[in-house]
């Protein structure tokens, strides 16, 4: 993990994830002793962008607009399949392991969490959804909670924290603008 190295997937096969709380971004309430966070926001409106959005999520076009490089083996609709987020160049960047946890590919909400595993600079899990309502928006929901896990992301403390807001800001950018075709 981490600079001039390229993380392979296969690499994660059958490494356990950093974190007790598996599947928590789906309860009610995110777990306790974590910093988290949950974001909506209407991308889009009808069946049509939807379907867009959807499939967005499910290609990790999300990641990819934030600037990640992402290497799967696996589609995102499938819990187990490991990703691979580099942020930064792919040969002098930081690899972020993770492994989906939870994803549902039919009816009115679609997505998927996936969580960290060793060597990702935080520890937790990360879910994303679009949901179609009764009124026909479509709302792009982001729930994370997340502990620093690594010596430099504690260090870089408040630095990782505005990456994330800015993430999450591109997120929602790319899966509004592929809502809208």
């Amino acid at each position: 993990m981490g600079l001039l190295r390229a993380t392979d997937p296969a690499d994660f096969t059958g490494t356990p994830l950093n974190y007790p709380e598996v599947g928590a971004t789906g309860d009610p309430e995110l777990p306790a002793g974590y910093r988290s966070a949950e974001h909506a926001a209407v991308v889009g409106t009808g069946p049509a962008a939807f379907e867009r959005a959807t499939a967005a999520v499910l290609g990790w076009r999300a990641q990819r607009g934030a600037g990640f490089r992402v290497r799967a083996d696996g589609p995102a609709g499938v819990p187990g399949t490991v990703v691979i987020l580099t942020a930064g160049l792919p040969r002098f960047g930081y690899d972020l392991p993770c492994r989906v946890v939870w994803a549902r590919t039919e009816d009115t909400e679609r997505g998927f969490a996936y969580g960290t595993l060793p060597g990702h600079p935080e520890s937790g899990e990360e879910r994303f959804t679009v949901q179609l309502t009764p009124e026909g928006d479509v709302v792009y929901r982001i729930r994370v909670f997340f502990r620093l896990a690594s010596p430099a992301a504690r260090l870089a403390g408040p630095l990782s924290l505005a990456l994330q807001r800015l993430g999450t800001a591109r997120y929602v950018s790319t899966i509004r603008r592929a809502a809208r075709g």
